[in-house]
């Protein structure tokens, strides 16, 4: 089966009454988890994403906390883990800012959590991605926050 373009699909939707649309997408959620918390995050979230990027951080902590520190092949699974939900909940907002933040914010509990991430050419690898992640977001962001986030990406990068 092929699938529809966007732009058919937009037109079929807006030929749509809203009772067929609420049918559509409430049986899109249930297929799929991802799409039922990508409508979550829309209809419940979308409109405080600061409290939104900041429960996605006190999750990320958790998980760090719960990070198995045994030996760097069971940490690294563990960081891809938290990276794989954090970078899903990034393409949730769409926001450079967002993803700005929580990378940073997933830098910076590297550091906290001592992981010798040098040792490790994957882990070093996988750092450095995301460092080069944090800069290309920050250098789309408006130059009075750009400003504020150099400061901080120098801060992660000397480590």
């Amino acid at each position: 089966m092929k699938a529809a373009t966007s732009n058919e699909l937009k037109q079929e939707l807006q030929a749509s009454s809203s009772k067929q649309l609420i049918e559509l997408c409430l049986r899109l959620a249930r297929f799929k988890k991802e799409n039922k918390e990508l409508l979550t995050y829309l209809l419940f979230e979308a409109n405080d994403e600061a409290a939104y990027i900041q429960s996605l951080k006190n999750d990320m902590d958790e998980q760090f906390a719960q990070l198995a520190h045994i030996n760097l092949y069971l940490t690294k699974k563990s960081l891809r883990k938290i990276l794989r939900s954090t970078n899903k909940y990034i393409r949730y907002t769409g926001s450079k800012l967002a993803e700005t933040e929580l990378l940073i914010h997933f830098c910076k509990n590297i550091i906290a959590a001592k992981i010798p991430f040098h040792k490790s050419t994957a882990l070093s690898n996988l750092y450095n991605q995301q460092l080069k992640k944090i800069n290309a977001a920050v250098a789309l962001l408006h130059e009075d926050l750009q400003h504020d986030y150099w400061k901080e990406i120098e801060v992660i990068s000397s480590k």
